[in-house]
């Protein structure tokens, strides 16, 4: 979508003044440096890529276990900016392999790491197979690749987490949390920092991406009407993930500023909008037999038919945070970024214990979703854990 900013009720850019007063700043820094992206065919690995390569890096080498989202990233950058003279390559390979291991070994000689990759779903946590891969890539492959920048010399680690590791209140968020306190470990060794999202507007795999989809489809429009979310446009998501990188403190965590320039809208308001950008009216259906057998009939007459829904599912949030009341804020450094300054705050022995555990449970080759709901409230106390029983792949 070209208009993503009046979809999400905003017509300025969020971080383009923090940007411009750190443009020289940025563009030193990253000029005269080595980069690796990993999950870097993603939406925000997209995005954070683009920030970097624009700005003429020694090195960039980009890692993502899609073969086809690095062959669509390379040929948008070549359209979009050309060339550099620096190192520009794109690898498809999985983190956790020992192809990786051996292309780390080969080279591995970078200034800056950042961890993009993720299962960032919250019904990944649907199944506990599914559940065990979101714990093996939001919290180990972490581990394993900050202990692998240590052992290189590399300077900064940045890794993204998420609004929901703030009070968590699904498995995904809690993930992320406990990811956010093995960094905390490892920032004894290594210079660390992190980001806290909005929804970043037509990510892949968003429901708003869905939107573009549906309408290729010739498929009705679902969405819930009574959740709201804060909201960023791809760019602004690269933004947010290098200004981190580059100007953050150790083990401090970037997020936007809840101001007049970021406020919520709710997904059935921006399908309303979306509809009318593309040139339809929303038609709202009572139920998901009418949505799906009057797609043609409505589009003829330049209407759309949309379901707009209560929300049910595991692990939703009634509503979005950055931060918690016991977390100390810095508001005055950027405009628009705000940061939360950590210090070196960890139970290294229930991190220990909590790895063991997972390990444990994947060597027998069998556990219960409910083996690891314990063990993560073993680390998070304050874990209030929302199962409805009900999951977003059993609607529509």
């Amino acid at each position: 979508m070209k208009n993503i900013l009046s979809l999400i009720g905003r017509n300025e850019k969020l971080f383009e003044t923090d940007i411009n007063q750190k443009k020289i700043e940025l563009e030193k820094e990253i000029s005269c440096s080595r980069f690796l992206v990993l999950g870097g065919a993603g939406s925000i690995g997209q995005a954070v890529t683009k920030e970097i390569f624009k700005r003429n890096p020694i090195k960039l080498h980009v890692v993502d276990i899609s073969e086809n989202n690095l062959v669509e990233l390379v040929r948008d950058i070549r359209s979009t900016y050309g060339y550099i003279t620096g190192d520009f390559q794109t690898f498809a390979l999985d983190i956790g392999s020992i192809e990786y291991d051996a292309f780390i070994n080969a080279d591995g000689q970078y200034d800056y790491v950042l961890n993009l990759s993720a299962l960032k779903h919250v019904r990944s946590e649907k199944d506990p197979f599914t559940l065990m891969r979101m714990i093996n890539v939001n919290i180990f492959n972490t581990k394993k690749t900050i202990q692998q920048s240590i052992k290189s010399g590399v300077k900064k680690y940045f890794c993204v987490s998420t609004d929901k590791a703030a009070n968590p209140v699904n498995m995904m968020g809690a993930s992320k949390r406990i990811m956010e306190m093995f960094l905390m470990r490892e920032s004894e060794k290594i210079k660390i920092s992190m980001a806290r999202f909005a929804n970043v507007a037509f990510s892949d795999g968003s429901l708003l991406h869905g939107f573009n989809q549906r309408i290729q489809k010739s498929q009705p429009l679902v969405a819930p009407h009574d959740i709201k979310r804060y909201f960023v446009t791809p760019q602004e998501s690269g933004e947010l993930c290098l200004m981190s990188c580059i100007f953050g403190d150790n083990r401090d965590i970037f997020f936007p500023k809840l101001n007049e320039a970021l406020h919520l809208i709710s997904f059935a308001d921006i399908a309303r909008l979306y509809l009318k950008q593309v040139g339809y009216e929303p038609y709202v259906c009572d139920n998901e037999d009418e949505a799906r057998s009057s797609v043609n009939t409505l589009s003829a007459k330049g209407m759309w038919p949309c379901l707009f829904t209560d929300s049910d599912t595991t692990g939703e949030k009634d509503f979005e945070e950055f931060f918690t009341e016991n977390e100390t804020l810095d508001l005055s450094c950027f405009d628009n970024l705000g940061i939360i300054k950590n210090k070196a705050l960890y139970d290294s022995s229930k991190l220990e214990f909590f790895e063991k555990e997972i390990i444990a449970l994947r060597a027998n080759g069998a556990w219960q979703k409910n083996n690891i709901i314990e063990l993560f409230k073993m680390l998070l106390p304050e874990f209030s854990h929302k199962d409805t029983g009900k999951y977003l792949d059993g609607k529509m």
